[in-house]
């Protein structure tokens, strides 16, 4: 069991890291270093706030698979 939540984590980590790299990548290459709108409000349309949503979900699943993973551990 523990070696299946391993590769999970695994898994979601590489996802979270490609899909913050697309979420930077849409806002242009100065989102990079921060200087991209920072002062600007805007709402996000469309394919960016898919990309915005699976952010946060893999974020969360992430999370709760490291979580079981510890407990289970101990």
């Amino acid at each position: 069991m523990q070696v299946y939540l391993n590769v999970v984590q695994i898994i979601l980590a590489i996802v979270l890291v490609v899909l913050i790299l697309f979420e930077v990548q849409s806002s242009g290459l100065g989102g990079i270093f921060g200087g991209a709108q920072s002062g600007v409000m805007r709402k996000r349309r469309g394919a960016e706030l898919l990309l915005f949503r699976l952010t946060i979900g893999a974020s969360v699943l992430f999370f709760i698979v490291a979580m079981i993973n510890v407990l289970l551990a101990s």
